[in-house]
């Protein structure tokens, strides 16, 4: 990656570049929809990375090129407003305007992008964009980027510049998982204190796999039903009068007390999730990583009855995947497309990948991709050459 992405900018801009950054793509292992309630989740992140190089511009102005669309956007110090740049460009530009509006004195960049992070799969590659983004930005000025503390800022940065600037309500976890993952470790965040703990993540010993298939779906994440739900779960605390979903500790009293059967759908994810989330952990510490398998599809049974945010290629990749032999299936990230985590004995992986891609075929679909996931460490620096 880094002689390639080093050549594309050469390439690119006629000349080296100065420093380069990754980040990568995350797994949301289990605790979905809860960041944005206070809760609990328990990402991981993936070997795919996105890297971005970067060199001081000649000019005034930054110029950004993806390798993925071809593309170059260029924008100056007066386009940093939310709402004046847009597209992949605006996740970019979000972090310069962060960073200036925090009093960074960033300077302007020419910046060339590469990813191997599947596009609209629900595996966070708007946060690893945002992320690289922040290391190489932040480092180019000079400014501190090794110290722990600074680093445990870095996810609220760039959760700032995807809310406020590209104008997606998201919470705080991808930020989290692709600043602050550990290889071989699954990261416990509390979104509310932001406090994290590593936890042990090893599935070979225990002759396990974590397969990760991308169903190929549209990824439907419309920022109106995420949004939605997000409403839904902030009114139902205000008429709980709580602070957030995480709050709720007599969950039936909880349901009897709201009269939308919206809202006590939704709140019954939240709550039951984030007892899923802890239970996870807890196995997890225990060693008895055999038995999350129940969790995890509890949580996608969650998803597809309570917050609806499933569509039929990621329900039918759990049930073949389930009836494979996986130990337990549910679909990550967002909802409305994207992937499906299936926890398979070790050699299993051709049995099930054949089973999904079997039964996608039996119902029209197009072929889903499979991939064996290893948990990866977060954002860092490419060494220098």
């Amino acid at each position: 990656m880094t002689g390639h992405l080093g050549s594309a900018f050469d390439r690119q801009y006629g000349r080296p570049h100065v420093l380069a950054w990754s980040a990568p793509g995350r797994v949301n292992l289990i605790g979905e929809h809860t960041d944005y309630n206070d809760g609990y989740v328990l990402p991981f992140a993936l070997s795919h990375r996105t890297t971005v190089a970067v060199a001081p511009a000649i000019g005034p102005q930054w110029m950004v090129w993806s390798e993925a669309s071809g593309e170059t956007v260029t924008f100056g110090a007066d386009d940093l407003v939310p709402g004046r740049v847009t597209g992949w460009a605006a996740y970019v530009a979000g972090v310069a305007w962060v960073l200036r509006s925090s009093g960074v004195d960033i300077v302007p960049a020419d910046i060339a992008i590469t990813s191997d992070v599947p596009l609209g799969a629900g595996l966070s590659s708007s946060a690893a964009l945002e992320c690289a983004t922040l290391g190489a930005l932040l480092d180019l000025a000079g400014a501190e980027v090794t110290d722990l503390s600074a680093r445990a800022a870095w996810p609220a940065l760039a959760q700032r510049a995807e809310n406020d600037f590209v104008g997606v309500p998201c919470g705080i976890m991808d930020q989290s998982a692709a600043t602050l993952c550990r290889e071989g470790h699954a990261l416990f965040l509390d979104c509310r204190s932001l406090a994290t703990e590593h936890i042990p993540f090893a599935l070979a010993p225990a002759g396990l796999a974590m397969l990760v298939i991308d169903t190929r779906a549209p990824h439907r994440l419309v920022s109106g039903e995420y949004a939605t739900r997000r409403a839904t779960c902030e009114e139902a605390a205000r008429t709980l009068g709580v602070p957030a979903l995480r709050d709720v500790t007599d969950l039936d009293s909880a349901l009897s007390a709201l009269s939308d059967p919206v809202a006590r759908s939704r709140v019954r994810h939240v709550v039951t999730e984030n007892e899923r989330v802890l239970r996870t952990v807890d196995l997890l510490r225990a060693g008895r990583v055999r038995e999350i398998g129940s969790e995890l599809t509890q949580s996608h049974a969650s998803l597809r009855d309570d917050y609806e945010v499933t569509v039929p290629e990621l329900d039918i990749a759990v049930d073949a995947a389930l009836a494979a032999g996986a130990l337990g299936a549910r679909m990550t990230g967002g909802g409305f497309g994207g992937c499906v985590i299936a926890l398979i004995e070790a050699g299993a992986t051709a049995a099930v990948t054949d089973a999904v891609a079997g039964a996608f075929a039996a119902h029209g679909f197009g072929a889903p991709e499979a991939f064996v996931a290893l948990p990866a460490g977060g954002t860092a620096p490419l060494p220098r050459t």
